[in-house]
């Protein structure tokens, strides 16, 4: 700013107007005398003061800032570098790229958003040489984030709350201030009724500290009594990828839905090392507990990922068929045709109730393309279970698996469908039964595998769900496996068949056994008894044929097999807000 004052003014006169007016513009004044070309006296804006307005003070981050920036960048490096150097020879990813790979980098874009992260600088004041309670910080003792990451996200356009361990501290060890983060997480999402993505790499708890949450009233005991009130109130899905041993393999088997990696994945009560101590066994990690160990024989793992990449694009998938909590509905998606034509489906069926055809045929004649999204496939295969969409609604299925041992109960398939069933119930997704069973399983080595127990909660969680569910008679319906499958006694909202359907206290074969083996033993000449058998099977069929259970209104309709998915969308959509009351109890005695 120039300013001009009369050519008799002092230079000490000059000055003081340049001062008065810096400070009053906040600008830089330049004052002349008279007609001078050289200005009498300059005088710069003052600095700003502390104090003054933010427009006034430079803007830009303070040393202060800088060196919190410089700490969250050190914490987010993880642990010990050899022990990340680890990671690519188990062809895993450090635990930040992980997250990356699922919810993209914070504010970015893409499948997923990390929104934010809780307790980045847990357990800083014991490991930090920023901290003033480290005097010599030693690599090899890096505890950033106490190895344990809390947060929330979008993760396909779904808010989710997660947890995931840093295996590079202390092999994803839990200790008390990760313990306290992974407890605000569970209680967090009780309060929103978002779902729980657990992506577990732990070794367990550090024995070494296990004073300060062991046993405490607040410490890692309470993990389960958690996942126990989240259970049936928020999807809980757990992904595997390390051996998660003692308390640590609870969270995977308390969770909904738990995914195990090939090569990677293991989940065992003790360790080999404890396994030997205690038993004497010697076992490799992989053989003790496995995928194939808990895909195939435990049934603790519902699906097995290739690598990583698969692990997410599984959870992808799953959580589309899945609502955030217990009051929502699950989401629908538009309406695809069938991936098979809904004509072939009689043709599919053999016209002899024991020759098999696998189910799964079927299925792709009634659902949406590329809809069914099947749970355990591997385990308990005589029943087949998981999502799909018909018509763009979500239902779960319940499928009897006729091509394996001819759709018969075993013991593993009435807790798998137990299993299904009460969590389908807990999510509001309504269910579909497609009976062609020929019952429960008899013989002494079911009987020693629990086939009355496991097939009481088979038919308890069938009594229990209050969602609207169709059973359909696909072609036999023998035994107890018509109460298992939500036959007539069961509440469901229809009961339908096939003209393929047979419903009857026991197969013909069984039954003329029962009824006819004397008179049939009486009969030497063996193609006169071969006649006789066959007249005796074919009168027994005619008897249980689902058109006399049609003329006795023991089912609710034959629908021709071409029609059956117009028919089955039809009866979910009239009976999408049907209401069922049970009657008012603490709880039932079966689990």
């Amino acid at each position: 700013m120039k300013v001009r004052i009369g050519a008799g003014a002092t230079d000490e006169e000059a000055e003081a107007v340049a001062a008065a007016l810096a400070e009053h513009v906040a600008d830089e004044v330049e004052v002349y005398l008279g007609e001078d070309d050289e200005p009498a006296a300059v005088h710069e804006a003052p600095a700003p003061s502390s104090d003054a307005p933010e427009s006034e003070r430079e803007v830009g981050p303070t040393d202060r800032e800088e060196r919190l920036r410089e700490e969250i960048a050190d914490i987010l490096e993880g642990g010990p570098e050899k022990y990340k150097e680890r990671l690519s020879e188990q062809d895993k990813l450090f635990v930040r790229d992980r997250l990356d790979l699922w919810f993209g980098d914070e504010g970015g874009d893409g499948a997923g958003d990390l929104l934010f992260e809780d307790g980045k600088f847990a357990n800083f004041d014991s490991w930090h040489p920023n901290s003033p309670d480290v005097d010599d910080a030693d690599p090899d003792t890096r505890l950033p984030a106490d190895g344990l990451i809390t947060g929330a996200a979008d993760f396909e356009g779904r808010d989710v709350h997660f947890m995931a361990n840093d295996f590079t501290v202390k092999a994803g060890s839990m200790a008390e201030r990760g313990v306290e983060k992974f407890l605000r997480m569970q209680q967090r999402a009780l309060k929103t009724g978002q779902p729980v993505l657990y992506l577990m790499d732990s070794s367990g708890g550090r024995i070494d500290e296990q004073s300060g949450f062991f046993a405490n009233r607040e410490g890692i005991g309470k993990y389960y009594f958690n996942h126990s009130r989240l259970s049936g109130r928020v999807p809980q899905i757990c992904v595997l990828y390390g051996p998660c041993i003692a308390g640590a393999a609870y969270t995977p088997v308390f969770a909904d839905f738990t995914v195990m990696v090939e090569g990677m994945s293991a989940m065992a009560i003790a360790s080999p090392r404890m396994v030997k101590m205690v038993t004497g066994e010697e076992i490799e990690m992989q053989e003790l507990g496995g995928p194939d160990v808990h895909a195939r024989k435990s049934g603790s793992a519902d699906l097995v990922a290739r690598d990583e990449d698969h692990a997410r694009e599984l959870v992808s998938n799953l959580i589309q068929y899945l609502p955030d909590n217990s009051d929502e509905k699950p989401p629908s998606q538009p309406a695809k045709p069938p991936a098979k034509p809904t004509e072939g489906i009689d043709g599919l069926i053999p016209e002899s109730p024991n020759r098999a055809y696998d189910m799964h045929d079927l299925i792709d004649r009634v659902v949406d393309a590329d809809s069914f999204f099947e749970l355990k496939p591997e385990y308990g295969k005589e029943i087949l279970t998981g999502y799909a969409r018909i018509d763009g609604r979500t239902v779960g299925i319940v499928a009897n698996q006729p091509a394996e041992r001819a759709g018969a109960i075993f013991p593993d398939a009435a807790e798998k469908a137990a299993e299904f069933v009460w969590k389908s119930d807990a999510y509001n997704v309504p269910l579909l039964y497609l009976c062609d069973t020929p019952g429960f399983m008899a013989g002494s080595q079911v009987e020693k595998d629990a086939i009355l127990e496991k097939g009481k909660k088979m038919i308890y969680a069938t009594s229990e769900a209050t969602v609207p569910k169709q059973s359909v008679v696909v072609r036999k319906a023998y035994g107890a496996g018509i109460y298992a499958m939500s036959g007539p006694a069961y509440d469901p909202e229809s009961t339908i068949a096939l003209p393929s359907g047979e419903i009857g206290i026991m197969g013909p074969e069984a039954a003329i056994n029962a009824v006819y083996a004397n008179k049939l033993d009486d009969i030497d000449d063996p193609e006169e008894r071969a006649e006789r058998e066959r007249e005796l099977r074919e009168e027994y069929r005619e008897d249980i044929d689902v058109h006399r259970m049609a003329s006795e209104t023991v089912i609710d309709e034959i629908v021709p097999p071409s029609e059956l998915r117009s028919e089955l969308a039809a009866r979910f959509d009239f009976y999408e807000d049907v209401e069922k009351d049970r009657p008012s109890k603490k709880h039932s005695t079966i689990l």
